[in-house]
């Protein structure tokens, strides 16, 4: 199935994608498993019996374009990110150290700097602020930042939690998929990194995880599926990859994440950006009016109007 958010009169409801594409209503049934995704993500298999039996019903249907999308979870109990895609790594850090003093950083070595051995012994990530969702549409972006960059990736929403699941058995903890644009205030994010720790207002400003436009549920995917991915800004072709490429698969990456720690229904674990998918790798940022439009094979396409009036122009590195 494909489930998502929308704003209905009342607020907030959980809605389902039918094969023609219109929207059947879920929480307008009133069963406390589909009062939201949440509600039906925490229900486990019998909020998606009831999804599915609903679905196949004949009434109801919302025309899409009737009713404003939000982020399918529009505040998540979780939300991490990893950086799993061996591409990205290399390749961002490499154009990275072109330009810490740009950013204000202390100049680099003149020779890309390797990527660390522990990033091949175990997953890295960061908890990304799950209060700063959007569903798509308009971001405005912070006015501190000139540097406007934006970050293609495959998310995992967690189904059934849990603490020290082996990787044999992390599929069956997996929900669903969903888009994830990772927008990044590059010039922040270069300069308090010296710290060091993990980004911090690079990263967190209101709009700036944006999720979408849909979750397919585990049952039409699988554990571990290998999609094409790409991002396109105001129609051209910026970036493309497979999400198969992933050095890290879902399995390690729950099982390292679950170690000690009790994984919740609902969490969000974010991919990391695929090769050459963000503009940074690319040498070319974004402006204001950009429209950046990411699109995964078997979820759909999540579109963000970039809204920066104080940068007019596109960065564009040598």
């Amino acid at each position: 199935m494909k489930l998502l958010t929308f704003l209905g009169p009342a607020g907030p409801e959980a809605g389902a994608l039918d094969p023609g594409g219109l929207i059947v209503p879920l929480s307008r049934r009133g069963h406390p498993a589909l009062a939201s995704l949440q509600a039906l993500i925490e229900s486990g298999e019998e909020g998606l019996a009831l999804a599915r039996d609903v679905l196949a019903t004949e009434v109801g249907r919302v025309a899409p374009d009737s009713v404003t999308w939000l982020a399918p979870l529009p505040r998540p109990v979780q939300m991490r990110d990893f950086l799993v895609f061996e591409e990205h790594m290399r390749m961002a850090g490499w154009r990275g150290a072109q330009l810490r003093a740009t950013w204000g950083a202390p100049p680099a070595p003149p020779e890309p700097m390797p990527i660390p051995e522990i990033w091949y012994h175990q997953p890295i990530y960061y908890k990304c602020n799950r209060f700063a969702v959007a569903g798509g549409g308009p971001v405005a972006w912070p006015g501190a930042s000139q540097v406007i960059d934006y970050e293609l990736e495959l998310a995992v929403v967690i189904g059934r939690g849990g603490r020290d699941i082996i990787a044999a058995d992390a599929g069956q903890h997996i929900f669903g998929y969903t888009i994830f644009n990772d927008l990044t205030a590059r010039d922040l994010q270069f300069r308090e990194m010296q710290g060091p720790l993990g980004p911090a207002k690079g990263k967190d400003f209101d709009g700036a995880n944006v999720l979408g436009p849909v979750i397919v549920t585990r049952d039409e995917l699988g554990d571990e599926p290998d999609l094409a991915m790409r991002a396109l800004v105001n129609g051209e072709v910026w970036s493309e990859g497979r999400s198969g490429t992933m050095h890290w698969s879902w399995a390690h990456v729950i099982e390292h994440v679950s170690r000690g720690e009790t994984l919740h229904p609902g969490e969000v674990l974010g991919s990391g950006t695929v090769g050459t998918g963000c503009g940074l790798e690319l040498g070319r940022l974004l402006c204001d009016g950009d429209l950046v439009r990411l699109e995964i094979e078997g979820i759909g396409a999540l579109e963000t109007t970039i809204e920066a009036p104080h940068v007019p122009h596109r960065l564009v590195l040598a």
